[in-house]
């Protein structure tokens, strides 16, 4: 496995910290399909679990079918 990529958190605004930066960014980039849940996870620096429970808790689904699919998944 390959460590997180090292993120130049010097451009922040002072209010923000870098592990609440590095937690939007990671939560951004993965509600945008730019990041996997492991990815993001590891950036934020959670556990899969953890980062699930931090997605739900911001309101970002896990998982993001188009309504059409998500009917064929549920069809029996």
């Amino acid at each position: 496995m390959t460590a997180a990529p090292q993120l130049d958190m010097s451009t922040l605004p002072p209010f923000v910290n870098a592990v609440e930066g590095r937690l939007m960014m990671a939560l951004k980039f993965f509600e945008l399909g730019r990041l996997s849940l492991g990815q993001a996870a590891e950036v934020a620096g959670y556990s899969k679990r953890a980062f699930i429970d931090v997605l739900g808790q911001y309101g970002i689904p896990v998982a993001d079918y188009p309504a059409s699919e998500l009917a064929d998944e549920v069809a029996w």
